[in-house]
């Protein structure tokens, strides 16, 4: 069925499209975008909008704002199980170390998620799939790493690919494998990471099921030299890679991930200038989790003056997952990334719509322009500044997803 032409007029688009429209928002005013199949084929003033066609769908806006729809790069939506006894548990005083000896921690989820048929994963994850869209999310990334091993990480690849099927949004899959030490490699790294680059990555590569590579590179995740091993398995099969680190300790990693053309670097607390000078030659983007950042209570900031400094594009995301993240509100993330690191209302917009789609690698969404993808989202304000300076309102009016509303 072909679909209507639409018209939004009377609009404020916040373009998000600095080239054509100056920095910051690159907003405009009295603006008319107009969508067809699935695709925005004008946006610019109303004086110079095209005649629509006699039976298009035409859409007052009342002088709202219309921006990108919201793009969520780094979500580990996928598990089973909770760890709520554990939060509980710290805030009594149990330390964290004790609770891993005790079973608890990632460990926890791995044994939730490999006890969990696929359907069941579905249906938990859901839920959470549905909070981040009821928000204005029309694109999300999902990482695996909660199997480790073949047979459970294709678990939750699938198990994303059946989540995307099912929702009107669009699904990235992340293949984390190196996320952890499963339990059968129990002081045995190089032995799993022999496992991951010999058998899973290549196995689900080819079944089609994984869209870029990440890992852990961290003092208690996997060590420079580990993680290399992941990146060059990835660059065999053709797979974009990415990046936790910097999270915890300066491994070093965003320099390496930057010599293998990394779509993003995440977390990034302790990152040097020297990783960040070479993500700034590689164009990766830094993506910034404040909702990790505020559950553990750090202390040490992203550096964002020198990410500033040397012009690498810095995106925000929820990192949505069961134990250092429990959150599922990428609206949050703008309000927490102004507040805990500084960053501007016209930067964080930026970090859920151009810049996340910059760090997912997909150049067909994340601005307002003619050609790109009709992925939209009606705001119940007028100023774009109100997104990130207000949290726990309902503003969200409409919704499009490839041209059509949801």
């Amino acid at each position: 069925m072909t679909q209507r032409q639409q018209r939004i007029e009377n609009v404020t688009v916040a373009t998000v499209d600095h080239a054509n429209y100056g920095d910051g928002y690159g907003l405009l005013k009295n603006a008319v975008v107009c969508i067809e199949a699935g695709t925005i084929s004008y946006v610019g003033p109303a004086a110079e909008a095209p005649a629509t066609a006699a039976d298009a769908e035409v859409i007052d806006a009342g002088g709202k704002l219309l921006t990108p729809g919201l793009i969520d790069c780094h979500t580990h939506l996928v598990w089973a199980g909770s760890r709520a006894d554990e939060f509980a548990q710290r805030l009594h005083g149990v330390s964290y170390s004790e609770i891993a000896s005790q079973g608890g921690g990632i460990a926890a989820t791995v044994r939730a998620t490999r006890a969990a048929s696929q359907d069941e994963l579905v249906n938990v994850s859901s839920p959470r799939l549905a909070a981040l869209m009821r928000e204005g999310v029309t694109t999300v990334e999902i990482k695996s790493g909660y199997g480790l091993s073949l047979e459970h990480e294709r678990k939750q690849l699938l198990a994303a690919k059946q989540l995307a099927a099912a929702n009107p949004v669009s699904v990235q899959t992340t293949l984390l494998a190196a996320h952890a030490l499963p339990p059968e490699f129990k002081d045995n790294a190089d032995a799993y990471i022999d496992a991951i680059v010999e058998q899973i990555l290549p196995t689900l590569a080819d079944e089609g099921l994984v869209d870029a590579v990440d890992a852990f590179c961290e003092n208690v995740g996997f060590s420079p030299a580990q993680t290399e091993r992941v990146f060059q398995a990835a660059q065999q099969r053709g797979l974009p890679v990415k990046l936790h680190a910097e999270q915890l300790s300066n491994q070093h990693g965003s320099a390496l991930a930057a010599r293998y053309q990394a779509l993003s670097c995440d977390h990034l607390e302790y990152l040097d200038e020297d990783g960040v000078k070479a993500m700034a030659a590689s164009g990766t983007v830094a993506v910034l989790l404040p909702g990790a950042f505020y559950f553990l209570r750090e202390t040490k900031l992203p550096p964002l003056d020198l990410l500033r400094q040397h012009g690498v594009p810095i995106a925000l995301a929820t990192d949505a997952n069961p134990g250092t993240s429990p959150i599922l509100s990428l609206q949050l993330m703008l309000q927490m990334g102004a507040t805990l690191f500084r960053m501007t209302p016209e930067e964080c917009l930026q970090g859920v719509t151009s810049h996340a789609a910059q760090a997912l690698g997909l150049n067909d969404r994340g601005r307002i322009k003619a050609g790109l993808r009709a992925d939209l989202c009606l705001w119940d304000c007028d100023d774009a500044a109100e997104l990130t300076y207000q949290f726990g309102t309902d503003r969200l009016l409409n919704c499009w997803h490839q041209g059509v509303l949801r």
